[in-house]
């Protein structure tokens, strides 16, 4: 069972629409078109609900209520927020324990927390006097019943309740690929713990995603009397975040009936850690060549290189290269312990071998040859365009507090620029602290250079250039991977008849086609194919037959494992849950309703051309493909157990939606369970109920 497929292409789609709305990275063409208002509004706003979780997380209550009255008042004017927002405020004044503040927090009793008690909601005026015991019980008394008040973990609650109630007020969401990532890896970890499997992804996930949630948004009175909602909603979104049914109703009146709202707000309760999803998203955009590393943009302009960053690869101390032998043979030594540290653009690892034993197969001339070629075409302008300059998250210590509210009425203020001085002075730490670290690396990086040049050179088409740059560097590659310059060769074949001249095209097929599928057999097919291109030569039928992207795809990849460049952590994620979405949704025997809405229909969209491709396979991180096919002969064995899923899977569109939600709400049975339910008793979703009480 192959691994599954992923289109790269769309994932840097998602990733650059992410790193641009974050301001991660550079571009060039914001200068000539800046971004939407909404755009940079929703940035802004992203950043004023950090500043204000930050605020009541450190205990800083005063600071996020100036915060709210200034840019976000109506949050105020909802006394039950505003009661938490006192009552917290109270516990925070004791805590600090000095006379003065103890003052303070029997003012805010008398003057702001009683009579907001009285109005708030009905259990206000209880939890009023409740927490007047905090005045006799110290915070460090475990057995006090005001121990859950004295509760720093009470901090953290408030902040993210009202992060989820900002977050709709001021329809502030996190984009898209952000909601992705999430959704995949919860399903991931669903799929993997009820299928009892080992996930290859763990590390990563554990580091990435937080278990716990943000408390939900509670939806205000005059919604409490909603009217009922679709069961098939219900059911939705209770599978899809994994909520209770009571949950689920809850989310959907606070979204006021909006399904895909709701799901958005459920998603966004799940908290990330930025500083790790921020390196996975640097390493991934360096190596699809989205962004350029420190060493790259320092090196980029002639007139801004200084002489700081001009190392020679000769005189560098952690990245030289020696002669070691009269054979003309040289060694790349790279002082690879520095490459795992935070801020790496690639994983390197000096005892990680592959067929041609390690990342030395080239001679260093050959990459000090490439390496020139490289800087002179560096100054192309439409590949210097595409590639941004990353900058960091680089968030301030505090939100300038100007940010105007114009509109009252819809409480949707314009936010204004960051302190400009402060957010400049940080940012050039992060750039120095970045090319302290590039300097070190520059071997690596300029590997890195070469095999982006080639693959761009591939999705353009220009076969010879592609093999004879890659014959020079490393003469064996192309014996260790024959289906790749079968492939090539394949392009060369296509254009040569697409401009009609066919016997060049005889000639390519005769030369290198041939000898290629004589020697592996997987070839025989795809030559045979090939040549049935001779019979009606279609411009169309051509383009479609080869996607140069995926082909460029396999070259990157294939080239980077044989120089010591391993994938980005990123790409091993994506695969690993696309795989596991696959899979659970076979056991579901439905599609998933929010595949769209999140894109993940056009992360799977591959030309099927390359559906059947070894190569994919043969690339594939070796955990996850193992780990993919543990996983597809786990849920086949689920679904010979189940009867066929073909036959399930067919007869699921006999029946209404509605039958399959009744048994699985009425009997409280997954989805798969529920068809085959059906199927026994031939659709009737009263019969099968009332089998199971009977």
């Amino acid at each position: 069972m192959e691994s599954t497929l992923v289109n790269w292409e769309a994932l840097d789609s998602l990733v650059i629409s992410f790193a641009k709305s974050e301001h991660l990275i550079e571009d060039s063409s914001a200068l000539s078109s800046p971004s939407s208002p909404s755009s940079s509004s929703s940035y802004q706003y992203r950043l004023l609900i950090r500043q204000i979780r930050r605020s009541i997380e450190a205990g800083d209550v005063d600071s996020a209520i100036y915060l709210l009255r200034e840019h976000v008042p109506v949050v105020l004017d909802d006394h039950r927020i505003l009661f938490r927002l006192q009552k917290q405020k109270f516990i925070e004044l004791l805590r600090r324990g000095t006379e003065r503040d103890r003052d303070a927090a029997i003012q805010c009793l008398r003057l702001a927390l009683a009579p907001c008690a009285l109005d708030a909601y009905p259990e206000a005026y209880e939890e009023f006097k409740h927490v007047l015991l905090a005045l006799i019980f110290d915070k460090d008394d475990q057995s006090s019943p005001v121990a859950n008040e004295w509760s720093e973990r009470r901090r953290f609650d408030l902040a993210g309740f009202l992060s989820s109630i900002l977050r709709v007020q001021l329809q502030a969401y996190d984009p898209i690929f952000l909601l992705t990532l999430r959704y995949l890896i919860s399903i991931h970890k669903v799929f993997c713990r009820d299928q009892g499997i080992s996930s290859p992804i763990t590390d990563l996930t554990e580091r990435l995603l937080f278990e716990e949630r943000d408390p939900p948004a509670i939806p205000r009175e005059s919604l409490l009397e909603a009217p009922p909602f679709d069961e098939v909603d219900i059911q939705a979104l209770v599978h899809a975040v994994e909520l209770t049914r009571q949950g689920a109703v809850d989310s959907l009146r606070f979204a006021k009936g909006d399904l895909f709202q709701a799901f958005q707000n459920e998603l966004c309760r799940t908290t990330l850690d930025f500083s790790v999803l921020d390196e996975l998203v640097h390493e991934y955009c360096i190596y699809r060549g989205i962004a350029a590393s420190a060493t790259m943009s320092s090196s980029a302009d002639p007139a801004s290189t200084s002489s700081r960053d001009c190392i020679s690869p000769i005189s560098d101390g952690e990245a030289s290269i020696n002669n070691v032998g009269s054979d003309g043979v040289h060694e790349v030594n790279i002082d690879h312990a520095s490459i795992r540290e935070n801020g790496s653009d690639m994983h390197c690892s000096s005892e990680r071998t592959t067929n041609c034993e390690d990342c030395s197969t080239s001679t260093a001339s050959h990459l000090q040859s490439c390496s020139r070629r490289l800087r002179r075409s560096r100054y192309d302008a439409s590949w210097e365009r595409r590639r941004k300059r990353w900058r960091g998250r680089v968030d301030p210590p505090e939100l300038s507090y100007d940010i105007s509210s114009t509109d009252k009425s819809n409480q949707n203020a314009t936010p204004s620029a960051l302190d400009a001085s402060g957010h400049k002075c940080k940012e050039e730490k992060v750039f120095r602290n970045l090319s302290s670290f590039h300097n070190s690396s520059i071997i690596v990086v300029r590997k890195c250079e070469i095999v982006l040049e080639m693959k761009e050179l591939a999705s353009k088409g220009m076969v010879a250039e592609v093999v004879e740059e890659v014959n020079a560097m490393d003469p064996e590659f192309f014996t260790l991977n024959p289906m790749l310059l079968f492939q090539l060769k394949q392009v060369e074949f296509f254009e040569l008849v697409n401009s009609g001249n066919i016997q060049l095209a005889l000639k390519v097929a005769c030369t290198h086609l041939g000898p290629l599928a004589l020697s592996n057999q997987d070839l025989v097919k795809p030559l045979k194919e090939t040549l049935v291109i001779l019979l009606k030569p279609n411009e169309e039928a051509l383009r479609k037959g080869i996607p140069l992207s995926a082909l460029a795809n396999n070259l990157q990849v294939a080239m980077g494992r044989r120089l010591g460049i391993e994938e980005p952590q990123l790409m091993k994620i994506m695969r690993a849950t696309l795989h596991t979405h696959n899979e659970w949704f076979k056991l579901q025997m439905g599609k998933d309703r929010f595949e769209e809405f999140l894109k993940i229909d056009r992360l799977k969209e591959v030309n099927a051309h390359f559906k059947g491709d070894i190569m994919t396979e043969v690339h594939a991180d070796i955990s996850v493909r193992g780990f993919s096919q543990s996983t597809s002969s786990s849920s086949n064995k689920l679904s010979e157990d189940n009867n066929s899923p073909s036959q399930a899977s067919s007869n699921e569109s006999l029946y209404d939606e509605n039958a399959i939600i009744k048994i699985m709400e009425f009997l409280a049975l997954p989805r798969a369970e529920a068809i085959h339910l059906l199927i026994q008793h031939n659709g009737n979703a009263e019969t099968a109920i009332q089998q199971m009480f009977s």
